[in-house]
């Protein structure tokens, strides 16, 4: 199997696995971590205060979801870079040498 193939198979698999979801369940919230586990902390303990602060609040959800985007942007790119690093093939030089 060529690596056009299995990449274009991969490709179709990621499609199905975010696909079926929302075909399966169309009227389905889903919500995030963050707001399960503060309605699991107020029904376990209603007079909970929370500890922390966050010291800078993004202005909307929107800016939210854009830093949130961006951190997994640079977490990805520097993953492939690593990734790239390890992996690639030596151009005639000995290994170990530069």
């Amino acid at each position: 199997m060529k690596v056009w193939q299995k990449n274009l198979i991969l490709i179709l698999l990621v499609v199905v696995i975010a696909a079926v979801p929302l075909w399966l369940l169309p009227n389905a919230e889903f919500g995030g971590a963050d707001g399960q586990a503060e309605e699991a902390i107020t029904e376990l303990n209603p007079d909970y205060e929370p500890w922390f602060e966050p010291i800078l609040e993004p202005a909307s959800g929107e800016v939210e979801s854009m830093l949130f985007a961006l951190q997994a942007a640079i977490g990805a790119g520097v993953v492939g870079f690593i990734l790239g690093r390890i992996t690639k093939k030596p151009d005639g030089k000995e290994k170990g040498t530069n």
